[in-house]
């Protein structure tokens, strides 16, 4: 009974080893994020000074999932965001923020800090954009604009990746495919002119781009509980007016105020001429709530 006994507590303390041994293994996925609401709110009542009720919030999110694993690296990132704002003059919902963003690169070591990569960036807004003016009556209409995928932004190609560490990045691509995506509703419009809407032909609802890509992604500590996130994205086409670079630039700054509490600011800032012929910039900035993962 006493060999028996043995022989169990033997064969117990092996597989609770083989347990912990295996639950010790390091997974080469790691992930982090946070997402974040902003809320602002404003009521006046015989203000002297004079204002405009006004309620609005934005909900934001960031996450990234990255693997890593001997020569093998693949990062990725999702960056979403929405907002609205709701005035008492104005009988529509107006947007404060619409965003939608996902980046990957897949990286194989080649020597030192380089590594051969391949990368795809996708860029759109969930819902339909509007243009506002006011009728011969002076009241507040809106004409729509964009939507859904009227743009969408498809970048992709093969490229170099230099990275010193998770917080600094930039990849090369040299031979990068870019891909604008319209729905044909708006470049068959009566008059339309060719490339008046984001670049796209009349009745068309592609454009075909081929051209050099730069990206550098730095993240930094300003202070204690204040971290600060850059990304810079540059594209020139080899196809047509190679000197007009498209300049992509987001910056997100975290303040924690504690675990759930944070101070958002979010700048960002597009020059792209067959969108705008002229620097576009959004920003948001509130103190709202915060959930790390």
């Amino acid at each position: 009974m006493k060999k028996l006994a043995l022989i169990l507590l033997t064969l117990s303390l092996t597989a609770v080893n083989a347990q912990e041994t295996e639950n010790d293994t390091i997974s080469p996925w790691k992930s982090k994020g946070n997402a974040s609401l902003l809320l602002n709110q404003s009521n006046f009542s015989n203000w002297a000074a004079g204002g405009e009720n006004n309620l609005s919030g934005n909900l934001g999110i960031n996450y990234d999932l990255n693997y890593k694993k001997d020569d093998w690296t693949w990062d990725n990132k999702l960056m979403a965001s929405y907002g609205l704002v709701k005035t008492n003059n104005s009988p529509f919902e107006k947007k404060t923020d619409d965003r939608l963003e996902f980046n990957s690169i897949l990286g194989k070591k080649a020597s030192g800090q380089w590594s051969y990569s391949a990368f795809l960036n996708f860029r759109t807004q969930f819902t339909k954009g509007y243009i506002y003016g006011k009728d011969e009556n002076g009241a507040e209409i809106r004409t729509e604009s964009t939507d859904f995928l009227s743009p969408g932004y498809l970048t992709f190609g093969p490229g170099m990746l230099w990275t010193k560490d998770q917080n600094l990045k930039i990849n090369l691509a040299p031979a990068t495919s870019k891909l604008t995506f319209v729905d044909n509703y708006y470049t068959s419009l009566p008059g339309y002119v060719d490339g008046t809407y984001f670049g796209v032909d009349a009745n068309k609802s592609l454009r075909y781009e081929l051209g050099f890509y730069a990206s550098a992604y730095y993240k930094l500590d300003i202070m204690a509980n204040v971290t600060a996130e850059n990304i810079l994205n540059l594209y020139s086409n080899y196809l047509e007016e190679t000197q007009n670079v498209d300049v992509d630039y987001t910056l997100n700054i975290v303040m924690k105020i504690n675990r759930y509490l944070s101070t958002n600011f979010s700048f960002q800032a597009i020059y792209d001429d067959n969108a705008f012929r002229g620097l576009q910039t959004r920003q948001v900035f509130g103190l709202g709530i915060n959930y790390g993962f």
